[in-house]
């Protein structure tokens, strides 16, 4: 089979008894070299390779390398009849700050929460921004919010939470993966985010919009970045355009200084949550709306 640059293949459906939250083991093989590899970087999730065809091993003795992505695999499909809830974002989504191997990223708490009435797939890219692509950090939320949400089986709600990303990278020296360095402005990201509203609707999607975390302390945060995510996250509170909002921001603030996260939330960054601030995002969802 001959998969083209930017396609996808999905294999034969297969009978497994699982549990919710229950992990699976996918080994995959590989006859000859294959050259670059098409990955998910911030796994957040230990990988194993072997030399040689072990496909059908029953130990992990060959397994002895290890790697903290995910490779050529984009997901498992799960049949069944409940409605799936996506999770959109960048890396706070993706799980930055969460614990390696222990799915204690937000949208694992709220899988957690919904106890197996719902899947809830997680969508987040680290780095990606709503309005830019980057020839490391993904295809801009914009663009792929169709075939990550909108083309995917049975996903009746998503949750978006994305922009900070566009604020900060826009207003830094470009690097190779932050380059174009696109200075946005609130409006910018209000009109994007209407995008998304749009096509959510045109599909019969519910959506739900996240407040941006607060961010004082993080290295690149500066006064007009922080202007920018406070409108932006007035608006998304008070405009009414999505179907729902999840105040992100106020559930993981710093009480004292709420334009910080709470240190007992804090990654380390000031920018990315910890398990304790992921589970207090994942709590902070009311499920009805969902």
């Amino acid at each position: 089979m001959n998969i083209p640059a930017g396609g996808q293949a999905a294999g034969d459906p297969v009978r497994l008894a699982v549990k919710p939250g229950e992990r699976l083991t996918v080994t995959l093989y590989f006859q000859g070299a294959t050259g670059p590899a098409t990955y998910h970087n911030l796994a957040q999730a230990t990988s194993y390779r072997a030399t040689g065809d072990h496909l059908r091993d029953l130990g992990a003795a060959a397994f002895a390398e290890t790697n903290s992505s995910w490779f050529y695999l984009s997901g498992v499909d799960v049949y069944g009849d409940a409605a799936a809830v996506a999770t959109f974002g960048d890396s706070i989504t993706d799980g930055y700050g969460a614990t390696q191997d222990a799915d204690d990223r937000y949208p694992d708490a709220l899988a957690h929460r919904l106890a197996g009435r719902r899947p809830v797939v997680n969508l987040g890219i680290a780095g990606n921004r709503l309005l830019t692509d980057s020839a490391c950090l993904g295809e801009r939320g914009l663009a792929r919010f169709r075939w990550d949400v909108l083309d995917r089986s049975r996903v009746k709600s998503v949750i978006v939470l994305e922009g900070i990303n566009d604020i900060l990278l826009g207003l830094q020296e470009p690097t190779p993966c932050t380059t174009p360095a696109v200075k946005v402005g609130a409006d910018d990201l209000i009109g994007g985010y209407r995008q998304l509203i749009r096509a959510a609707h045109a599909h019969g999607v519910r959506i739900i919009g996240g407040t941006l975390l607060p961010a004082k302390g993080y290295a690149y945060l500066t006064d007009e970045a922080e202007r920018i995510r406070d409108a932006v996250n007035t608006w998304i509170r008070t405009s009414g355009a999505f179907d729902a909002v999840v105040d992100f921001e106020r559930a993981v603030a710093d009480p004292a200084d709420p334009d910080r996260i709470r240190p007992g939330f804090d990654s380390g960054d000031h920018l990315h949550p910890n398990p304790a601030g992921y589970q207090a995002m994942a709590d902070a969802i009311d499920l009805r709306t969902l």
